[in-house]
């Protein structure tokens, strides 16, 4: 195929990929930097660095590294991505496109070592050729000898190995090019980074996580959770139930009452996971929901992003929600501490603008009916705000890790709704909670 690219899985051969990085972007700057020159306009290290050609060139070397480099662009994104410079934000964008797939000699390779030699006489055919990829792994289709058909997830080689230092390197990387804000701090976020990459590697957790939550949604009529398959799992291949469905971008088609619902639906169960299950998938990527129009059933896919939530933090976001429907700011800010988001050091104001922001957030849980997401100005406030926020950064304060999840989660349903254009009474949603 002509866009496989091996995975480097050595950690040496890892590192040379940025070696190899910062020098072609080191020949880019000196090239950029002798016309510059030459046309009288001087030399600029950080515009020549963050030049187009750099930064492009910087997305398609790290997404090689598949894993670190995605996750903690997924991380960056979700904190307060408005305050990340425009050629870090275009970085991430680029990053979250899908990867290249595997060489079939590599792909081989790992499910030999995963099922051993005989690994062909699993099924009765399985496909080379991917029909998905992920940041930590692409995906095939497989056949059964009665011909049901099975999704094996693969892992790239090498992921769960190298995630502390590809994390690292990719961090000294994004320091030294400037892309990072000094402010903020990430030490947080790098930490959970490496944990969240080392989870999500470890297939066998997904499969436990993905059987929990196919158990949790058993009656629910409005959801589909595939079937794991054991036996053909590992902690680096996940084998599971093959489910045809439409991507929930492609839905835009069926009637507005049906993508309302589904829209509805999604929100409805991030309430039901904050509030009754504790626990949470936390990556609202469009790609890990489908739908099928025949059964009108939402399928569910990915939960290598699943994390554990407390009652002490369920009972703190119940009482912010509750704060923020009814535009209480009081509770607002209690329901912020108790979270963690407020440090002591943080002055009134910043504190002020950050409860503006949440109440902001919570409009819709106010809204008396159908609240519209396609013609609400609420992702453009909600942007305005937080470029507000970005020119007090002598007090920026990264959150605590799980409020960051969530509210990736909450934004990314938002997302969803407004691609869906959706209308909905989240105000009577809520109100069973």
């Amino acid at each position: 195929m002509a866009n496989e690219r091996s995975v480097p899985t050595s950690r040496l051969s890892r590192f040379a990929k940025l070696g190899s990085l910062a020098t072609g972007v080191a020949t880019n700057m000196l090239v950029g930097g002798a016309k510059s020159a030459l046309s009288g306009k001087g030399w600029d290290n950080k515009s020549l660095l963050l030049q187009p050609k750099n930064i492009e060139n910087l997305a398609t070397q790290l997404s090689h590294l598949r894993g670190a480099a995605m996750k903690l662009g997924q991380l960056l994104s979700m904190d307060a991505g408005d305050l990340l410079t425009p050629e870090l934000a275009q970085l991430l964008s680029l990053l979250r496109s899908n990867a290249n797939p595997m060489p079939h000699k590599q792909l081989v390779s790992v499910l030999k070592e995963q099922w051993g030699e005989d690994w062909l006489s699993r099924f009765s055919h399985i496909e080379l050729r991917p029909f998905a990829a992920a940041s930590i792994g692409q995906v095939h289709l497989a056949y059964k000898e009665n011909g049901a058909q099975l999704a094996v997830k693969i892992q790239y080689p090498g992921i769960a190995k190298s995630v502390v230092s590809d994390v690292d390197n990719v961090i000294t990387l994004l320091t030294l090019s400037r892309l990072l804000p000094k402010e903020l701090d990430i030490k947080p976020l790098v930490a959970e980074a490496k944990a969240q990459l080392l989870a999500e590697a470890d297939y066998t957790r997904e499969a436990e996580y993905l059987a929990r939550y196919k158990n949790l949604l058993a009656n629910n009529a409005h959801f589909k959770v595939p079937s794991v398959y054991p036996q053909h799992s590992t902690a680096q291949v996940l084998t599971m139930e093959y489910v045809d469905a439409k991507s929930i971008e492609g839905i835009t088609y069926l009637p507005q009452s049906e993508r309302s619902r589904v829209a509805e639906q999604l929100i409805d169960l991030f309430f039901k996971e904050m509030f009754v299950f504790n626990l949470i998938q936390t990556d609202p990527n469009f790609a890990n929901f489908h739908y099928q129009p025949e059964s009108q059933k939402i399928v569910l896919f990915d939960f290598g992003a699943t994390r554990e939530i407390t009652p002490a933090l369920s009972n703190a976001y119940l009482a912010l929600f509750k704060a923020g429907s009814n535009n209480d700011r009081e509770g607002v800010l209690n329901a912020a501490t108790d979270i963690g988001y407020f440090k002591d050091s943080l002055k009134d104001n910043y504190k002020e603008k950050v409860i503006d922001l949440f109440l902001m957030a919570c409009e819709p849980l106010r809204y008396h009916g159908e609240f519209d997401f396609k013609n609400s100005a609420l992702a453009s406030n909600i942007k305005d705000a937080g470029l507000q926020l970005s020119a007090q950064s002598q007090q920026w304060h990264t959150p605590p890790v799980d409020a960051l999840f969530i509210h990736r989660k909450l934004a990314g349903l938002y997302l969803i709704a407004a691609r869906l254009e959706a209308k909905i009474d989240i105000k009577a949603l809520f109100s069973h909670y």
